[in-house]
């Protein structure tokens, strides 16, 4: 059956040329390769075959990649991995060594410069740059006020902070102490937070006085307020200014136990703090805590630790993305995002961080620069106004510059600096590839990503030594063994067919730990019961054995399974993209299936244009191409109009709770869902069609 549909859905990903290297001899990725052929005998220069051997060959691979990249350590390893080594408890990297965490990211290398940009910060009204002499300043100040809360390694500190530089300065304190770091946007609600906060007890907690966004500034004190009011082990409450408002007063901030200070205060002192100090601690030591999306019960604390951490990230920016000093890195993401971890180590390469915290559809404006207006070309403006050579965002954004016939390259922005644009978050369709290659200058490299908040990195990478294809990622990133496997465990990457995205051997990002007593049950339950001894990623994939690219299907809880055949939610999104831009926005493909049901029905929600209307004619051409640019199979049983789409926090839509309340499950919606009164619509609709 599912030979049947990859014959017949054919790879119109991956026919499509759109980007390749103008000179990938000069890239750090390259430089790689011919090391690796010069120590090891590598057969070819051919990408695949460097890819091969980084995992076949894991100890020798990640010894290059360590040394390549310049880990810095007081003490080194004993031994890089055991060859017998097990996915599941994991395995253990760079055994015996010594390490600091933030100190890699503060002293990536003697040629950079202290009195060079460390750090750019930006709001949709300010601009404010800040030297990596600077930066090393800010972070010994910090550090001396958390030294003074009694602060111990392996203590938790709390961000509920927005993405600028006193964020980045407080996780590098905490880190340099052995502290574990873990950030909570402030536009989430005080439930949400403590969900999470709660259950890891923090120490200390970092929070911004407000948030500004599209123009306004909105005061978060309250929500701050009842956060620390409710966690007893808090010795700290630290307020930012994030925001200048008179009414603003953090003497409202009440705690159990903290003092509550104000940022001015809490750093007093530090002049007497001569220097920066680092705790050299075991490569996994812990030193952040991500969480899940936990749309459908309480988030899972995911601990992730340094070395792993570190490494990937370095083997990422360096290798993957050519990322190197003078670099200036940007990825619109908030602290919560894996994706502002991943940015803030292109420290680490030496690069010049660009920090954004608010819309990006607001500039500033020409009469005014104190304030910010509508703007669809902000952020095209500001990669003229920096200098920004590395753009990263996430797939919805550049969809809807798609779908608005944005063109920055015909309203005079040249964007001579950029050198490519990372995109994730969910799968980037072939028609979105084109339009950037349209509205963007065409020398850059389209990096469709994927890898998520269980892995802190990427499974699916940029790459300056393949080509980029429409609707697909490069390639898989190196050292990470990644196949698709079919429902029964056959390995099916080389066949064309589309299968569940696994890893069959260790990689140093996996996560340490679960936090909490059920961490290690959790953890197990998460990602190796599917396949005992693989990781199962939870993403339905296929590969593209004709480029070694990667096409993104959605996730595999959310496989559609009409008839038995297995498709991912997003090729009907990409269809809907391709050809309906006008009259749908967004749009959720659930398959229902309930005991009493012979099989599974694929219902389609739209949610409309303003403009448009949904009717009979619309679902009928809907249906009509579907079933003409993918097969009869993938056409939806039922098609209607909805009111709104249930997203993350994150923004990724959330389709496994939409699924489990069509298909009757009576389940307790997490708020990691951001606008979770929509799926009363969808418990309404479930109940009108039984």
């Amino acid at each position: 059956m599912a030979q049947d549909h990859a014959a017949t859905n054919g790879f119109r990903a991956g026919t499509e040329k759109l980007w390749e290297h103008p000179s990938p001899t000069t890239t750090k990725m390259w430089e790689f390769l011919q090391l690796v052929r010069r120590k090891h005998g590598l057969p070819s220069e051919e990408y695949q075959d460097l890819l091969d051997w980084s995992t076949a060959h894991l100890a020798d691979f990640w010894k290059e990649i360590w040394d390549f990249t310049g880990v810095r350590s007081e003490r080194s390893y004993d031994k890089v991995l055991h060859e017998d080594s097990d996915m599941f408890p994991p395995s253990q990297f760079f055994e015996g060594s010594a390490l600091n965490f933030a100190e890699n990211l503060l002293f990536p290398s003697p040629t950079v410069d202290s009195e060079s940009t460390a750090v750019i910060a930006v709001t949709e009204t300010t601009r404010k740059t800040v030297s990596w002499s600077q930066l090393r300043d800010a972070v010994r100040e910090c550090q001396h006020g958390l030294m003074l809360t009694n602060l111990k390694v392996g203590d938790r500190v709390a961000g509920y902070v927005g993405n600028h530089a006193n964020a980045l300065v407080a996780m590098l304190a905490a880190t340099s102490l052995g502290a574990i770091w873990t950030a909570i946007s402030p536009d989430t609600g005080a439930h949400a937070v403590l969900e999470r906060l709660r259950q890891i007890e923090p120490a200390v907690l970092f929070a911004d006085n407000a948030s500004f966004y599209n123009g306004r500034a909105h005061d978060v004190l309250g929500k701050v307020s009842e956060v620390s009011s409710s966690l007893p082990t808090l010795r700290a409450t630290v307020i930012f200014p994030a925001v200048s408002h008179p009414s603003m007063d953090i003497s409202k901030v009440g705690s159990v136990s903290a003092k509550v200070y104000d940022y001015a205060s809490f750093v007093d002192g530090s002049d007497r703090h001569e220097k920066l100090e680092f705790r050299h601690l075991p490569p996994n030591h812990p030193v952040y805590i991500l969480y899940s999306s936990g749309t459908t019960g309480a988030p899972k604390c995911i601990v992730h630790g340094a070395i792993g951490t570190l490494i990937q990230h370095k083997k990422e920016h360096m290798l993957h993305c050519s990322i190197g000093p003078g670099s200036r890195l940007f990825y619109f993401t908030t602290c919560t995002w894996m994706m502002w971890h991943w940015l803030v180590s292109g420290l680490a390469c030496g690069a010049t961080l660009v920090l954004y915290d608010g819309s990006p559809f607001r500039f500033l404006s020409q009469s005014d620069s104190s304030t910010s207006v509508p703007d669809d070309f902000a952020m095209p403006r500001l990669i003229d106004e920096l200098g920004i050579t590395h753009f990263g965002t996430s797939a919805k954004y550049l969809s809807v510059l798609e779908q608005k016939s944005v063109n920055p390259l015909d309203n005079g922005l040249s964007m001579s600096t950029l050198e490519a644009i990372y995109s994730t978050g969910s799968p980037l369709a072939p028609s979105t590839f084109r339009y950037v290659y349209s509205a963007f200058p065409p020398s850059i490299n389209l990096g469709s990503i994927t890898g998520g908040t269980d892995i802190i990195s990427l499974f699916g990478a940029p790459n300056p030594l393949v080509s980029v294809y429409a609707g697909e990622i490069q390639a898989a990133g190196l050292g990470m063994a990644i196949r698709a496997w079919d429902i029964d465990g056959r390995n099916v990457t080389n066949t064309g067919e589309s299968g569940d995205l696994v890893c069959v051997r260790p990689f140093p990002c996996q996560p340490v730990q679960f936090w909490g007593p059920e961490g290690a049950k959790k953890y197990r339950g998460s990602y190796f019961d599917r396949f005992p001894g693989v990781w199962h990623h939870g993403d339905y994939v296929r590969f593209n054995p004709k480029t070694g690219g990667l096409v993104m299907l959605g996730r595999s809880d959310g496989i559609l399974k009409p008839a038995g055949v297995r498709f991912g939610s997003a090729e009907i999104y990409n269809v809907l993209l391709k050809h309906f831009p006008e009259q749908v926005t967004d749009a959720l493909c659930i398959g229902r299936r309930r005991e009493t049901d012979v099989d599974e029905t694929v219902v389609l929600f739209l949610k409309m244009a303003d403009n448009a209307t949904f009717d009979e004619d619309i679902a009928n051409r809907i249906k009509t191409m579907v079933k003409s640019e993918l097969t009869a199979r993938h056409v939806p049983g039922v098609i209607d109009e909805c009111p709104e789409i249930p997203v993350t926090t994150n923004g990724k839509k959330v389709e496994g709770a939409v699924k489990q309340i069509l298909c009757g499950m009576n389940v307790r919606i997490s708020t990691a869902v951001a606008n979770a009164d929509c799926l009363d619509w969808y418990r309404s609709w479930a109940q009108s069609r039984p």
